[in-house]
């Protein structure tokens, strides 16, 4: 890949975190305004469907979104429902810098479910990255000391981090045959109709600023995922990846300015943590991928 490609990988990356992050804000707005979990997911999965198809329809076409692998992409649906609930909800009941930490633990849990699903094989240089990123979920979280992350917030929101090292398992065997938007299409339309059962039971009125809150972060959560996706084709995972943790410096300027709040002492003592522990176990991905390639070179070619 050329360095205007790469760097065009990480912008669309950084872009797609400022996306992301700004969608996280308005969720805990709209919640102080009233709006429910599953209201709020309702139109993040209902707004972002027509992001999405124009975003299929602009790139490999509307006939793209035909697939033979319904039962996977329910699957795969019900497993991401389940973990934006998890996900929306550790940023309801956490302050914003501090859920965003917790998500930070994905790669973590991603290499706990590599090895103990697929089997693949973990030395122990990733596994003592694994037991220190969880240190330093400790040094955030300081279960028992009373302090601003509570203690259920902690556990949801890494359960929303283990959901989302579960998609990513789940994608990853779904990109086999289907592409991108695709899979993204179908996570939303799937997801439309049991939200808009949950919805039902949940409607509340609300101002003009409230609504136009809720479009919003469908809008903008679909703009993210799209710019998540391209970013993918542009720069390897080791390249984009890293880019995530400016989620954090996004998630402090909206908790300050639309909260504020700012994070605490343990909570800037224990990010480090996490995020040195997410570094190297991307990086020694990365690693041992190349290491992969550069064998199956030397075979072929002997």
């Amino acid at each position: 890949m050329s360095g205007d490609t790469i760097l065009k990988g990480v912008g669309l990356r950084l872009l797609a975190i400022f996306f992301l992050s700004t969608m996280s804000a308005l969720v805990k707005l709209a919640e102080t305004r009233g709006a429910t979990l599953f209201e709020t997911m309702f139109w993040r999965q209902f707004c972002a469907l027509p992001v999405v198809i124009a975003f299929v329809a602009a790139g490999p076409g509307l006939a793209s979104l035909r697939t033979h692998r319904f039962k996977a992409h329910l699957g795969r649906s019900a497993v991401g429902l389940l973990g934006m609930v998890f996900t929306f909800g550790s940023v309801m009941l956490l302050p914003l810098a501090e859920a965003t930490t917790f998500q930070f633990t994905v790669p973590i849990f991603a290499t706990i479910l590599g090895a103990l699903v697929l089997g693949e094989r973990t030395g122990w240089q990733r596994w003592t990255a694994v037991l220190v990123g969880f240190l330093g979920v400790l040094v955030v979280a300081q279960p028992g000391s009373g302090h601003h992350v509570s203690p259920f917030g902690a556990m949801v929101g890494l359960l929303a981090a283990l959901f989302v090292a579960i998609v990513a398992i789940l994608l990853r065997q779904l990109g086999r045959t289907e592409n991108s938007g695709t899979t993204v299409f179908w996570f939303s339309l799937l997801s439309v109709p049991p939200l808009a059962l949950a919805y039902a039971f949940n409607l509340k009125p609300h101002d003009a600023a409230t609504w136009g809150i809720l479009v919003s972060i469908g809008l903008i959560g679909g703009m993210g995922q799209i710019a998540l996706t391209a970013a993918m084709r542009y720069a390897p995972v080791a390249v984009v990846v890293p880019m995530d943790y400016s989620g954090l410096v996004w998630a402090t300027i909206y908790g300050w300015v639309l909260f504020g709040f700012l994070p605490g002492t343990s909570t800037w003592m224990g990010a480090p943590i996490i995020v040195a522990s997410g570094l190297f176990i991307v990086w020694r991905e990365h690693r041992l991928g190349r290491q992969k390639v550069k064998t199956a070179a030397a075979v072929d070619e002997a």
